[in-house]
């Protein structure tokens, strides 16, 4: 009977790391369809913003020759760099260690914070508004919707940083904190894109 017992505990604990790995792939997958989704909104952000650039014969509002290029620089820099700050407190997560998972998970938030505050002092201080033509509209619907992104990957932040405080709670799997480390990547790369249309392609 206990021979029995033991095989029949083997079976179900074997059934349940299954259904374990499939839950977990099907997380992933839903995740991957996600960013695709998000990643097609954006393309046709881009492909408008480039069609109207290319055809629109005035295309900076009238008074506006051009985009301040430093401060978005920094801003540019302090972002990407956020990406291989997370990347460290993924890892320190992965090797059990809270302390450096919560270091470096708020230094990315605090470097995610910087960038919308720096993009908040750069729209009040634009010479023009969303009302500004197609430009202004633009200009604002890009950087907003990907400000609006930016927002979202810290508040995911927080919630991944208020669960490393729930004992045993990163035990089972890390997924959520996987999940976010790659929405922040993408939002990453998302601005790269856009600063290149933005502001080098004057």
């Amino acid at each position: 009977m206990t021979a029995e017992r033991a095989i029949s505990q083997a079976i179900e604990a074997q059934i349940r790391q299954q259904q374990e790995h499939d839950e977990a792939g099907n997380s992933k997958f839903g995740f991957i369809v996600f960013l695709l989704s998000e990643s097609v909104i954006f393309l046709s952000f881009f492909a408008g913003y480039i069609a109207y650039k290319t055809t629109v014969a005035d295309w900076y509002p009238p008074g506006v020759t051009g985009l301040e290029t430093k401060e978005p620089l920094i801003n540019t820099i302090v972002l990407i760099s956020s990406s291989f700050v997370i990347y460290v407190a993924e890892r320190y997560l992965h090797d059990q260690k809270l302390w450096g998972f919560r270091i470096f998970l708020l230094a990315t938030m605090a470097m995610g914070s910087y960038f919308l505050f720096g993009q908040a002092v750069e729209w009040s201080s634009l010479p023009f508004s969303y009302t500004s033509g197609t430009f202004g509209g633009t200009f604002f619907l890009l950087t907003g919707f990907h400000g609006l992104h930016v927002l979202s990957g810290i508040l995911l932040q927080a919630f991944m940083l208020g669960r490393s405080f729930v004992p045993g709670n990163y035990e089972n799997g890390f997924f959520g904190v996987e999940a976010t480390s790659l929405f922040w990547h993408f939002v990453d790369v998302i601005w790269i894109i856009l600063y290149g249309l933005i502001y080098v392609w004057q």
